[in-house]
């Protein structure tokens, strides 16, 4: 063999491998096409076990020194997302509830769309979708802010064909992932096209102080008293809530003594309602057939202030207020349930669809 040709042998393969690396992992998948693609572990994510599900429907377990332990995300890939190796998508990031896993989020209206993906990322039993004050508690790290926006979204619009841009980019969430959704929408709207809160918690000012009270019983490891007065919403028994540490831990002082609880009203999504200009946002809200002991019926009026907030500055919305869940489909009784949220998307999803492609 030449010089030359040795020269040109060593540059092929110094080129494919470069392909190798560059190349979206997600571009490919398994020869028999069930198994998960294969993702680059980067962003500060480390893969500790092998993805489980199928081609389409996986999800993968990673560690992070931003959040202490395992945790899950959960992606769902359009049904056609191997035809077009050169077609991309934009994201829906959907934020689950407390307590809750991304592998339970099941919700047939998640996997009906073949126009997006969707990523449902690890939210813990009651990170609240922020990064903690206290990160010397018994429970670690507890960089959820941190976790999603700076190493979750880079991760996956480095290892999927994603449409890297606002405009292609929804994040939506029930109960404590409502919260969640406002508040990185108003934290971060550079990234952030769409918004929507599925009953969410987007209350947390002393008008709502029932709500900001739930969020220190999740804290504190209070919530079995409260679980037990909410209509079946979650366990008494359950302990994804233990242990229980200090009230302050995760934004400082919940009592508006002193404006001891500034924290607190700086993540508020319903005191910066400004801060959604230029981004979609919709509200879905039940009434919990009218009753206190239905944790619906203070989520409502949650929903009610911030659309209020929302009118008072001229901003545009969709709101949805389904009352007892009457004429709302099936499965929904107006309550703080999935058979409501799946409702709510099969409202959503369309309208995110249509917003993508305008």
């Amino acid at each position: 063999m030449t010089r030359t040709s040795r020269w040109r042998t060593t540059l092929v393969a110094w080129l494919v491998a470069a392909v190798a690396v560059l190349a979206p992992a997600g571009a490919a998948r398994a020869a028999d096409g069930t198994e998960p693609p294969k993702l680059q572990d980067g962003f500060g994510l480390t893969q500790s076990a092998p993805a489980v599900g199928t081609a389409t429907n996986f999800h993968l377990t990673v560690t992070t020194p931003q959040v202490a332990g395992e945790h899950h995300i959960k992606i769902i890939l359009p049904s056609g997302y191997y035809d077009d190796p050169n077609r991309r998508y934009p994201v829906l990031y959907f934020l689950h509830g407390s307590p809750d896993d991304p592998v339970r989020q099941n919700y047939p209206a998640l996997s009906v769309s073949n126009e997006m993906i969707t990523v449902i990322p690890d939210g813990g039993a009651r990170s609240w979708y922020a990064n903690w004050l206290d990160q010397n508690t018994v429970l670690g790290a507890q960089n959820w802010e941190n976790f999603h926006l700076n190493q979750v979204v880079p991760f996956i619009d480095a290892n999927l064909r994603t449409i890297a841009a606002k405009k292609s980019r929804a994040i939506a969430g029930i109960s404590m992932g409502g919260f969640g959704a406002f508040h990185y929408a108003q934290a971060r709207p550079d990234l952030f096209g769409q918004t929507a809160s599925l009953s969410g918690d987007i209350d947390l000012s002393v008008n709502s102080m029932d709500l900001r009270l739930a969020v220190v019983a999740s804290v504190t490891d209070a919530m079995g008293a409260l679980c037990a007065s909410s209509s079946g919403y979650c366990d008494p028994n359950e302990s994804a809530y233990k242990p229980g540490v200090d009230s302050d831990a995760l934004f400082g002082s919940p009592y508006p003594v002193f404006n001891a609880d500034w924290r607190w009203n700086e993540v508020d999504p319903s005191q910066h309602v400004d801060r959604f200009a230029g981004t979609g946002v919709s509200l879905y809200t039940g009434d919990g057939g009218g009753s206190p002991a239905n944790l619906e019926f203070w989520v409502a009026g949650a929903a009610k202030n911030v659309r209020a907030r929302m009118d008072a500055r001229g901003l545009p919305y969709h709101y949805v207020n389904y009352g007892d869940g009457a004429g709302w489909g099936t499965g929904c009784d107006g309550g703080h349930s999935p058979g409501c949220w799946e409702q709510d998307l099969r409202d959503l999803i369309p309208r995110l669809e249509r917003s993508f492609a305008s």
